[in-house]
């Protein structure tokens, strides 16, 4: 067999190992080489190259194919006869060859009239390259397709920008996803061919050293990710980052001892994040310079407008630049943060020249910070919407780090818990953001908005973040210039910035012993209050699976008691029973809204068996209380519907009587365990892929209650936990006081109130194995 026949039947997996010597390979020259070995093949499908031209676009033309990518292919011809026949010759064998194809047959005035009417058609054929046949013919096509672009382009962008943002929104943005679209996320592959086909244009300068840098290793991570899969795979998923990480040769160096090891897989969501941010950038720059190409706004002699916004600092043509009279003298320290607060509060954004310029000359800040640099910085955080694009802009020139030499440490650093949706860095100048909305509720809204910037400056440290953040937070605090009470005052608040709502969703709030310890840590009403807004901002800056309107009033009733306490030295009285629930005939059955609340004639097991009742009708438990009134037993529980439907209030009712009454058939349904399942099960389970997730943990807290101990079970959550649980310890007789069921993501968090049990080290085992083996 001649190599042509070998070539025509074998397909292009045969050619990349002849010239590459493997599958395929991780930098450019791996590309091109795929690139040519297909051309090689392609060429020899194509019989007449008269009147015929085999155009390629997207990674092809660009000779930039992936591993596993597709073919995008252009069959273009001047009118020759018989042109179906001919692309049928090329199309099959490229599809025998197992290839994804993306193609079309077009003459040069089609192609370019399909181009007028898409956008997406006239980005592709910039890319527009020969691969065999008529050399004249796809010549014609390209420089006639980049002739229309440049002058339409102008015109055209805001209707790509309009395609553009559906598809950032459809996709989210590369740099703080933990599982991004290599191609499609904003800052990702496709944001780079925007940036060359802008160029192309004229319309802003050539893509720069960063961006290219950054493109080259965007392509290396995403072949990198279809030689681990095995097939065309664009986004960066967990299971594959470790693999892709060990193909790109990333080494993570241990420059700070203090700090934890960073994985291969986090270093590489790092550097692509990083990558992402650098592309946005850039993107963002070409969009603003296409702008001021189609509307300008001019002063009255038509020159750019040029106005003064604060000191030092001018509007210049829609960016911020330096007032003349700064130009030529040494600037003062506060320079760059009283540009980017400029920045924050116009929502202009900063030209590149000057913030390349303050980069290379703006001097290092003082410690202590004179009082305009701590100005700026609280002007800044409190500037609300610009805050987060002047920070992403200073931040990209190196600014940030001038001001806070922690940065580098946190710096797109991931953080793995499903609730987060963005990197550390970025969550940090979000929750600024959101203080920035709840500054009217505080006493001191700078303490708030820098608290809510330090608040998790401890994590990738060993140790509790919050522990250790607030020793950090206090150097930067007194670098900033700070006094003393209020630098100890921002530890505090980093230190304590998860006590709300751990204690509201894990604790009896009605116990006097949660509340009187939590105003011992708090110490004081302003200091209650800026926690309270640092909670919420937190919360909204984290995701909408961080909050909810039940953790919100828990919270909300959990400050409202503890004010009381500080307020007034007492602590407020418990909640009175509903009297319908301790009068009238028994079994009372009341459901109101998100409340269940049951009055029975026995305590024992009433628990249990009402929350069996509820997980049946698929009612998630978010608390729990049992006490007795006058002889009578009631249980009172808040819940959820576990998939937004609440059930039939009449059958469920139905079913409570029934149960609590003692009939045996519901009771017997009830001791069924329902097995944990995609249909069944409120909570994602928390097995990793590849392997089991952490065994579920007890823990004992003897001082956490007036008339209890609290067992404390940290588990993978799952429907029907509290059922389980509560049965398992009436079987151990124990008696449940009370329960606070507290989900974050995959994993629960739940707190039994026991009383009636015995606290020697033998009866914490024998109920610790009984618990576990619930929860398993």
């Amino acid at each position: 067999m001649t190599s042509l026949s070998k070539r025509r039947t074998a397909g292009p997996g045969l050619l990349i190992n002849e010239v590459t010597g493997a599958p395929g390979g991780i930098d450019a020259a791996a590309r091109a080489a795929r690139a040519a070995s297909i051309d090689d093949w392609l060429t020899g499908l194509l019989p007449r190259p008269d009147g015929v031209a085999l155009v390629a676009v997207g990674g092809l033309g660009r000779r930039q194919c992936a591993p596993y990518g597709d073919l995008d292919l252009l069959l273009l011809h001047a009118d020759v006869p018989e042109v179906d026949e001919l692309a049928a010759g090329i199309w099959y064998p490229v599809w025998d060859a197992g290839l994804r194809l993306d193609h079309s047959v077009r003459t040069v005035p089609e192609a370019l009239a399909v181009a007028q009417d898409d956008v997406r058609v006239a980005l592709g054929l910039l890319d527009a390259r020969l691969v065999a046949g008529d050399e004249a013919l796809a010549d014609r096509l390209v420089r006639s397709a980049a002739d229309h672009w440049r002058r339409s382009v102008v015109r055209r962008l805001p209707g790509l920008r309009e395609l553009t943002e559906a598809r950032w929104a459809a996709h989210g943005e590369l740099a703080f996803l933990l599982e991004g679209d290599l191609k499609e996320a904003a800052g990702g592959l496709r944001d780079v061919g925007l940036l060359r086909a802008i160029a192309r244009a004229g319309v802003t300068t050539a893509l720069r050293p960063a961006v290219r840098a950054a493109h080259l290793r965007l392509l290396d991570t995403r072949d990198a990710l279809h030689l681990r899969a095995g097939r065309r795979m664009d986004r960066l998923v967990a299971p594959e980052r470790d693999g892709v990480a060990a193909l790109l040769g990333l080494r993570a160096p241990r420059t700070d001892p203090a700090a934890e090891p960073v994985d291969e897989g986090d270093l590489l969501l790092r550097r692509v994040a990083n990558d992402a941010r650098t592309v946005s950038h850039a993107l963002d720059d070409a969009f603003r310079a296409a702008g001021r190409l189609r509307a300008r706004r001019r002063g009255a002699d038509g020159r750019p407008l040029r106005r003064p916004v604060a000191r030092d600092v001018v509007e210049h043509d829609g960016e911020l630049v330096l007032a003349r009279a700064v130009i030529g003298v040494r600037p003062e320290p506060s320079l760059s943060l009283r540009v980017a607060a400029a920045a924050a509060t116009t929502g202009l954004p900063i030209a590149a020249a000057t913030c390349e310029w303050l980069a290379a000359y703006c001097p290092p800040l003082p410690t202590p910070w004179p009082v305009a640099a701590r100005t700026a910085l609280v002007t800044l955080l409190g500037a609300g919407p610009g805050l987060v694009p002047a920070w992403e802009t200073c931040d990209r020139y190196g600014l940030v780090d001038g001001w806070l030499p922690e940065w580098t440490r946190i710096r797109s650093l991931p953080q793995h818990h499903p609730v987060h949706r963005f990197t550390l860095d970025r969550h940090l100048v979000q929750t600024a953001y959101e203080a920035s909305r709840r500054t009217r509720e505080v006493d001191r809204p700078d303490l708030l908005l820098l608290g809510a910037l330090l608040h998790d400056v401890g994590k990738g440290l060993p140790g509790d973040h919050s522990q250790v953040g607030a020793p950090i937070a206090e150097v930067v605090a007194a670098r900033v210039g700070l006094p003393a009470a209020e630098v100890a005052l921002i530890g505090r608040l980093v230190r304590l910035h998860l006590l709300l709502p751990e204690v509201a969703t894990r604790r009896d709030l009605a116990d006097p012993v949660t509340v009187a310890g939590v105003a011992a840590r708090v110490v004081d009403t302003s200091t209650l209050e800026l926690l309270h807004a640092l909670v919420r901002a937190d919360a909204a800056a984290t995701g909408p699976a961080a909050w909810s309107r039940w953790k919100e009033r828990l919270v909300a009733d959990l400050v409202a008691r503890v004010r009381t306490t500080l307020d007034t030295g007492r602590l407020p009285e418990p909640p009175v029973p509903d009297p319908a629930l301790v009068a009238g005939p028994l079994p009372v059955v009341r459901l109101t809204g998100d409340e269940v609340a049951v009055a029975a004639a026995h305590r024992r097991g009433l628990l249990t068996t009402v929350a069996g009742c509820l997980a049946r009708h698929r009612l998630d438990v978010i608390s729990a209380d049992a006490s007795t009134v006058s002889g009578r037993a009631l249980v009172e529980f808040r819940v959820q519907p576990r998939y937004g439907l609440a059930p039939d209030p009449v059958a469920l009712g139905a079913d409570l009587r029934r149960a609590v009454s003692g009939d045996g058939s519901v009771v017997q349904r009830l001791r069924e365990r329902t097995p944990p399942s995609s249909s069944t099960s409120r909570r994602t389970s928390s097995v990793a892929v590849g392997g089991a997730g952490p065994a579920p943990q007890v823990r004992w807290y003897r001082e956490a209650a007036t008339d209890a101990v609290v067992l404390e079970l940290r588990a993978a959550d799952a429907a029907g936990l509290l059922h389980r649980v509560s049965a398992a310890l009436d079987e151990v007789g124990v008696q449940l006081r009370a329960a606070r069921i507290s989900t974050l993501g995959a994993a629960a968090v739940d707190a039994f109130y026991l009383v009636g049990a015995g606290l020697d080290v033998e009866d914490q085992a024998r109920i610790s194995a009984a618990v576990l083996a619930a929860a398993r």
